[in-house]
């Protein structure tokens, strides 16, 4: 007999606990020999009175129904009640804990007792441990403990509000998706040559961008040189292009000071998503940028669909894991060649696996070049095909100033 067989039993005595552990989660062979004839008296006494149950009133009803104790048992359970009595009784939750383990201790004693009458040959069919898993296999917790979400209004309306932490900084954007917080999963995806790379430049590190809002911004490169895509975002810094910041380059350097402090680059061509994983976990930026996620994928099926499902939920589970929101840039298919109009089932290589994942997916097309024309339409349409933040769906339009690798409403 220990302490903590008696402080289990004196938790017992309350009926709201035993009620919630009565039955064979409770059996007697949690408990030595002596106290289990106290439970014993305690399980009567719940089913009689259906109420707590005092130590003096379980050991009063426990010498009344043994009456035939010989006078050395008496003194031995006499003891016991003292001990009892002076027993506190112990948290729930601790109590719950306490109760878990000696159960689980139970059952694995029965079960080897049972694997020894099968290595004997006492037990020739598996019904002993059909009844047995029968028995106790609604009973059998672990160790479990669930931290329930807090549902108040004020902080429903507190994590509301963090939604759009980082502001999108084109106006037509902002006005139907203000910004992204961390835990989120944003696709951007376009044809080639379309404006994708300027388009995380212009969100980041232009003017009003996430950088200069404090953002930590890192973008990993595996399609364009990572000099390439710095280019993009010194002239999206600096609402410069390249000729101008060479012939003003103090100009450029001040502007772009601003925000270079919050903006790294680094080439990941080859890497994976466990590298991304553990890029996250030691650097912890709020906005992650994968150009082109598509390229982190590691293919262990011969099926684009799968292992690009996949990749999408590790990121997504990135994500929300470490705090940050990842923009995975994406290429359409050439289904969308031509068209201002397009959809998620035109994502290239997974029309619905990666865009399960999804939080929010910008869709951006452009204008087809028309007979006589000199040069390309600046013009932009962002489809907004998924929005889980503001619930928000349609078209949008802006224009690519592709120079300075910016985006204005």
């Amino acid at each position: 007999m220990s302490n903590k067989e008696l402080s289990l039993l004196r938790t017992l005595q309350y009926k709201d606990f035993y009620d919630d552990n009565k039955g064979i989660r409770c059996p007697d062979k949690l408990f030595s020999k002596d106290v289990r004839k106290i439970k014993q008296v305690l399980d009567y006494a719940m089913q009689q009175y259906e109420r707590d149950i005092s130590p003096s009133e379980l050991e009063a009803l426990f010498f009344a129904r043994n009456p035939t104790l010989t006078t050395a048992n008496k003194l031995v359970y006499e003891g016991l009640f003292r001990k009892l009595s002076q027993e506190e009784p112990l948290d729930k939750e601790i109590a719950h804990e306490v109760m878990s383990t000696l159960f689980r201790g139970v059952v694995g004693e029965e079960i080897a007792s049972l694997g020894f009458d099968y290595i004997n040959g006492n037990a020739s069919t598996m019904e002993p441990l059909r009844r047995m898993l029968d028995y106790y296999g609604d009973d059998f917790v672990p160790t479990f403990k669930v931290e329930w979400e807090d549902m108040s209004i004020k902080h429903l309306l507190e994590m509301n509000g963090l939604e759009a932490k980082w502001k999108f900084n084109i106006p037509s954007l902002s006005k139907r998706i203000e910004g992204v917080s961390g835990g989120q999963l944003i696709f951007i995806a376009a044809r080639p040559n379309t404006g994708k790379t300027s388009a995380h430049a212009s969100i980041i590190a232009a003017e009003g961008g996430f950088a200069a809002q404090g953002a930590k911004c890192i973008v990993l490169c595996n399609e364009e040189a990572a000099h390439r895509v710095g280019t993009r975002y010194l002239c999206a810094a600096s609402n410069m292009t390249v000729e101008e910041i060479k012939d003003n380059f103090a100009l450029a350097g001040s502007r772009y000071d601003k925000v270079k402090g919050n903006i790294v680059l680094k080439e990941c061509t080859g890497k994976d998503m466990n590298y991304v994983e553990m890029l996250v976990r030691a650097y912890k930026p709020d906005i992650l940028v994968l150009d082109m996620g598509d390229k982190f994928a590691v293919r262990n099926s011969d099926k684009s669909d799968v292992y690009l499902k996949d990749a999408a939920i590790h990121a997504r589970n990135i994500a929300k894991q470490y705090g940050c929101a990842i923009f995975w840039m994406s290429q359409l298919s050439a289904e969308a060649e031509g068209k201002i109009v397009v959809n998620m089932s035109m994502l290239e290589g997974s029309k619905t696996g990666k865009a399960a994942e999804a939080d929010l997916m910008l869709l951006i097309s452009r204008n087809n070049l028309v007979e006589g024309q000199d040069e390309e339409d600046n013009q932009r349409h962002i489809t907004i095909a998924k929005n889980k933040l503001s619930g928000w769906h349609g078209v949008i339009h802006c224009e690519l100033d592709g120079k300075r690798s910016v985006y204005r409403a």
